[in-house]
């Protein structure tokens, strides 16, 4: 039984990726040019780009044009802290993120009616919310929350609601409680473009439904991270039971 042979474009790309990996190639050095690259691995520059490609893909070399190739540097990463749910820019010494907020009405339909378990039709409030570190974007957030639940006003620049959102935080007030899905996954070509980043690059996908004490959902939201761009910490917290003592 004979193993699958890599094929020489990707063997170049595992070279390239250690060399910048282990630092023998600095972010923000340009690689040498497509041709003589080529010429140093003796391939075509067909193969040659298809190697740059996977590193692109990956996020580790960006190609500008008229340029050339360049290792891309380390994007400042952010926390998502779990559990409520909210961003923690402070945690670092750079200044904080930079996020825009969008809400409108939208009519519940496929995914966000078993979300949110409504029926086909309702009114949902969407906030959209994109934050960006300088130019670099950090993280997209949809969230919802059913019409007649929605906080009265929805977005004013002086309101805790509009505050909270820009936070990614959970907006509907005191949820009994909070369920996070977590999982890394290729992003849709959607979050590739908002996100700029490769279709092969993995993002940290988290959906969070929030409930209140009688068990019905009162917010859903769709949170996605570029998988070298975020940190994520979730807490448990240990809940209590208080027992009536019967005499």
């Amino acid at each position: 039984m004979t193993g699958t042979v890599p094929s020489r474009h990707q063997d170049i790309a595992d070279d390239l990726r250690s060399q910048i990996t282990t630092g023998r190639i600095q972010p923000g050095e340009r690689l040498p040019s497509e041709a003589d690259l080529a010429d140093r691995y003796k391939v075509s520059t067909v193969t040659l780009r298809r190697a740059l490609a996977v590193l692109q893909g990956e996020g580790l070399v960006e190609k500008i044009h008229g340029k050339g190739n360049f290792v891309r540097r380390p994007h400042r990463k952010i926390m998502y802290v779990g559990g409520w749910g909210t961003l923690d820019p402070w945690t670092a010494a750079e200044a904080a993120l930079r996020v825009t907020v969008r809400s409108t009405t939208v009519q519940a339909y496929g995914h966000l009616t078993t979300l949110l378990n409504v029926p086909v039709g309702s009114p949902l409030a969407e906030f959209s919310c994109a934050s960006h570190a300088g130019e670099s974007p950090h993280g997209l957030a949809r969230i919802y929350i059913p019409r007649d639940l929605a906080p009265v006003g929805d977005l004013d620049d002086a309101s805790s609601c509009w505050e909270a959102a820009t936070r990614f935080a959970v907006l509907s007030p005191a949820p009994a409680a909070v369920r996070e899905t977590a999982c890394a996954r290729a992003p849709t070509p959607d979050e590739a473009s908002a996100l700029r980043i490769g279709h092969a690059a993995p993002v940290l996908g988290i959906t969070r439904v929030a409930t209140d004490v009688t068990g019905r959902i009162v917010e859903a939201a769709l949170l996605v991270f570029p998988g070298d761009r975020v940190d994520a910490v979730f807490a448990t917290h240990h809940m209590t039971q208080e027992r009536q003592i019967q005499a």
